[in-house]
């Protein structure tokens, strides 16, 4: 006579463990890509801000700002965590370049005569490496 089985045993306690960590770094690879995508998003749209006020800027002043980010002298402040920095600018174009603190990834824009900035190739566009 058998006596009666009450509970798992080691070996199916072992494998269902080894299926939850096999679904939780799946899970955290799926994660780390999601944030990386959205630091890229934001650095995009900061880009995309600046080329609309640099826009503004030069419908009222008749060139384009220069200075340092942010400044009180052009209406835009980029994102928490978002460092940006012009280069190149001269009355007919500019270049600019977006970092953030959390990704080693750098986006790109450049309009006008400004000659394009890697990863940058079409004039407008914000693009990332």
């Amino acid at each position: 006579m058998r006596p009666i089985r009450n509970g798992f045993t080691l070996v199916e306690l072992l494998v269902v463990i080894l299926i939850v960590g096999i679904l939780a770094a799946v899970g955290v690879a799926k994660f780390a890509s999601t944030k990386d995508r959205a630091f890229l998003t934001t650095m995009k749209a900061d880009l995309r801000n600046l080329a609309t006020a640099q826009e503004a800027f030069l419908h009222d002043q008749g060139t384009y700002y220069g200075g340092p980010l942010p400044d009180a002298g052009l209406a835009f402040a980029p994102s928490t965590a978002v460092s940006l920095s012009l280069a190149g600018v001269t009355q007919s174009g500019w270049q600019a370049t977006a970092t953030h603190s959390q990704t080693t990834r750098v986006c790109a824009i450049f309009q006008g005569t400004a000659s394009p900035v890697y990863p940058a190739t079409k004039e407008g566009v914000p693009a990332c490496d």
